[in-house]
C-alpha cells in the first residue's frame, strides 16, 4: 500500500532549502503572464529562495529574465515588485547602466581599457507558452541555459492538449495574492484530489460530483484531468450560471467541463468554458507559501460595458480559502513529532505519483 511522505519533506527547514534548489532551480517555473508587461521597459520581479529575477520586455518586444544583481558590487537593481524602466536599467548605487536585454552601457569611473561587453547582467532562461512566461533560474552568464531541457521538452504534450483554450489571447481580469502557512507541496496535493470536496467545499460540491474526475496518466511534468458539471451547471461560479460567452476555441465537450492540471513545480491550471484561472506557487519557507491566483478572460468579454468577474472570483476565493485552511491544518499536524506516513486510498493515485517525483528529485 502506498503511503504519504515522511515528516522531513514538509517540516525540516534544511530539507526545504535543498529541495528548493533541486526542484525550483532545475525546472522551468511559471513566472507570470506576458500581457503583464506589454510595453518596452515594463517589468515584474519574482523571488525564489535567495534569488530575485527581473522579467522585462525590450524595444524589439522580446522578453528577458535578468538576475537582479548589479555586476559592479552586487547591488539589487530594483526593489519594486513591478514597474517600468525608462529605456534602461540603472543601479541606484554607482549608476552602472544596462539596456533592457542586460547589456552594460555605462560604468562610471572605470579605467579607459575597461571592457563593458564582459559585464552583462546574468540572465536566466526565459520562454513563453501561450501567454504564460516561464523562467529557468539554473543558469549562468547571459544567454546561457546550461544543463537544461527546453521548455518545449518539459511541457511535452501540454501545448497541444490545451491549445483550444488559446490562453495567449486572454487578459487578466482579477488577481488575489494569498499567504498560506503550509509547505508548497501540500497545496499541490490538495489541488489534485476532490475526495475532500463533500466535507470542505459545499459550494463546489454542488457544481461537480467529487468522484467524477477523468484523470490522465501522470508524467514527470504534470498530472491532472477533467471534471464534468452536475445537471444544469454551466461554469464554476456562485450559482453555476455562465455570464460570459464560451471561449471561442472550445468544442462541445470542452464547454461541458473544467480541466484541472498541476504543471510541476509551481503552476496550477484551471481551464473553464468561459475563463481560465491560474495559481502560481512561491515557496517562502518550509511552512509558508505565497500563492498568486489570477482570473483570465477573453478581451471581447472584458470590453463589454456590463462585464464583471465577481461570480467566478467570489466562488473561487471562497474555495481557495477553504483549501488554504485545510493545508495549514495539514502542515500543523505533519509538524507533530508523532506524525507517521499514512496510507493512500486507490483514488489518491495522482498524489502518490507526485510524491514519487518529489522523492526521486530529493535523492538525485
Amino acid at each position: 500500500m502506498h503511503t504519504t511522505l515522511p515528516r522531513r519533506f514538509y517540516a525540516d527547514p534544511d530539507f526545504y532549502r535543498a529541495e528548493l534548489e533541486r526542484f525550483y532551480f532545475n525546472r522551468w517555473i511559471c513566472a507570470g503572464r506576458a500581457d503583464q508587461i506589454p510595453n518596452a521597459g515594463d517589468f515584474f520581479t519574482r523571488i525564489v529562495g535567495d534569488e530575485n529575477v527581473i522579467v522585462t520586455r525590450d524595444e524589439r518586444g522580446d522578453l528577458h529574465a535578468l538576475f537582479n544583481v548589479c555586476r559592479h558590487r552586487g547591488t539589487r537593481l530594483s526593489e519594486l515588485p513591478e514597474g517600468r524602466f525608462a529605456g534602461r536599467i540603472q543601479c541606484p548605487y554607482h549608476a552602472w547602466t544596462y539596456d533592457l536585454g542586460g547589456r552594460l552601457l555605462a560604468a562610471p569611473h572605470m579605467p579607459h581599457d575597461f571592457c563593458k561587453d564582459e559585464y552583462p547582467l546574468h540572465c536566466a532562461g526565459c520562454e513563453i507558452w501561450d501567454g504564460n512566461v516561464f523562467v529557468h533560474l539554473g543558469t549562468g552568464q547571459a544567454g546561457q541555459v546550461g544543463r537544461v531541457t527546453t521548455l518545449t521538452e518539459q511541457l511535452a504534450d501540454l501545448p497541444a492538449r490545451f491549445a483550444a483554450w488559446r490562453m495567449g489571447e486572454l487578459r487578466l481580469g482579477r488577481r488575489i495574492v494569498y499567504h498560506v502557512k503550509a509547505n508548497w507541496k501540500l497545496i499541490v496535493l490538495n489541488y489534485n484530489e476532490c475526495l475532500h470536496c463533500p466535507n470542505l467545499h459545499p459550494a463546489l460540491n454542488r457544481l461537480h460530483h467529487y468522484l467524477a474526475a477523468e484523470n490522465v496518466a501522470p508524467t514527470a511534468c504534470y498530472c491532472g484531468g477533467a471534471m464534468g458539471f452536475r445537471e444544469g451547471v454551466e461554469t464554476m461560479s456562485m450559482d453555476g450560471k455562465r455570464r460570459r460567452a464560451y471561449l471561442p476555441g472550445l468544442d462541445a465537450a470542452q464547454r461541458q467541463q473544467v480541466v484541472y492540471y498541476s504543471v510541476y513545480p509551481n503552476f496550477l491550471l484551471s481551464l473553464h468554458p468561459d475563463y481560465v484561472m491560474t495559481h502560481t506557487l512561491w515557496p517562502r519557507a518550509h511552512d509558508r507559501t505565497e500563492v498568486v491566483c489570477e482570473w483570465h478572460f477573453h478581451p471581447n468579454e472584458l470590453a463589454r460595458p456590463d462585464f464583471h468577474a465577481d461570480d467566478a472570483v467570489e466562488f473561487w476565493d471562497l474555495t481557495n480559502r477553504e483549501d488554504w485552511w485545510i493545508a495549514e491544518q495539514s502542515q500543523a499536524g505533519i509538524s507533530s513529532r508523532v506524525y507517521q506516513p499514512g496510507p493512500y486510498s486507490e483514488r489518491e493515485e495522482l498524489l502518490w505519483s507526485f510524491d514519487q517525483i518529489v522523492r526521486n528529485t530529493s535523492e538525485s
